[in-house]
């Protein structure tokens, strides 16, 4: 069992826990995942690593709740315990295996969209460590879903916030801001995108018209996180691959996102059945045929 040291609520719908796990703090690097199961018969959830304190041995994680697993997930406490967590899984980020002196000499920018932010922290966290100030676009819908903002001021050698309905730092999208520091001179060797997949199609549509390479996470289509079940199986170029395996880090510019996302709604049939089941309990009989609640 893994014991969970703290839970909180970051914004709606977005949790933070701190998990005992020894063995995965001391190998995980900025962009693997785990995966959490909360009982024997739960289902399998992969997560981003969010930070990791290899002396307390612990790992942090941050999810969003989308559907029943989750949303019974949001309910644990400290206290409470994991029955599995298993990582790190996936392969690092490129940047920790590149040398020092030529990473130091580009300019990096990284955009995070809505709980993207959280897979981007360590990440920045990093380059921080080693010397390096980089670039930071956190964007969310409103100011009151901005997650991790005093961590990332922290480590961030510019943090920019922006807010669709402009309640808060830059009004609009991350793109526009993206465009915006371009225009006011900056140049940037790198980018890399984390977030919803619309929002990383976007990014990566504009990044490839400002010729900046870019390097998104497909986390958020993985289901099984070994490759056994084939959900996260997408085209990188002309080459297939698979998020859990191969990734979750591919070159944006290359990646089908439409393919993509076309394969992230064919779980969401499935996933509203067992929210249903989840809020309506023993009233829950089904019958109608199609939601499958009487099986």
């Amino acid at each position: 069992m893994y014991k969970i040291l703290k839970a909180e609520k970051l914004a709606d719908m977005i949790y933070l826990m701190d998990v005992e796990a020894p063995r995965v703090a001391r190998h995980c690097q900025p962009g693997q995942f785990v995966i959490v199961k909360m009982d024997e018969k739960g289902e399998r959830i992969p997560l981003t690593i969010c930070d990791y304190d290899r002396e307390a041995g612990t790992i942090t994680i941050v999810f969003q709740t989308v559907g029943a697993s989750t949303t019974k997930m949001a309910e644990l406490k400290a206290g409470d315990a994991f029955r599995d967590f298993t990582g790190p899984l996936g392969r690092p980020s490129e940047f920790v295996e590149e040398d020092l002196e030529s990473l130091k000499s580009k300019k990096i920018l990284f955009v995070g969209g809505g709980v993207g932010a959280a897979p981007v922290y360590p990440q920045v966290k990093w380059m921080k460590e080693h010397g390096i100030d980089v670039d930071v676009i956190i964007g969310s819908k409103t100011k009151d879903l901005l997650i991790l903002e005093d961590e990332m001021r922290a480590v961030a050698g510019n943090y920019y916030p922006c807010t669709d309905d402009g309640t808060y730092g830059h009004s609009g999208m991350v793109t526009t801001k993206i465009e915006k520091l371009v225009e006011e001179g900056n140049h940037y060797d790198l980018c890399v995108a984390i977030g919803p997949m619309i929002m990383m199609k976007f990014t990566c549509l504009l990044t490839k018209k400002l010729e900046i390479p870019t390097i998104v996470s497909m986390n958020p289509i993985m289901v099984d996180g070994t490759g056994m079940c084939g959900a996260c199986r997408l085209h990188v170029g002309d080459e297939i691959k698979f998020a859990c395996v191969d990734g979750p880090e591919f070159d944006g510019h290359l990646v089908n996102f439409d393919e993509a996302m076309k394969r992230q709604q064919m779980y969401k049939t499935e996933e509203g059945r067992a929210m249903l089941k989840l809020q309506e309990g023993d009233t829950h009989h089904g019958g109608c045929g199609h939601c499958g609640g009487d099986k």
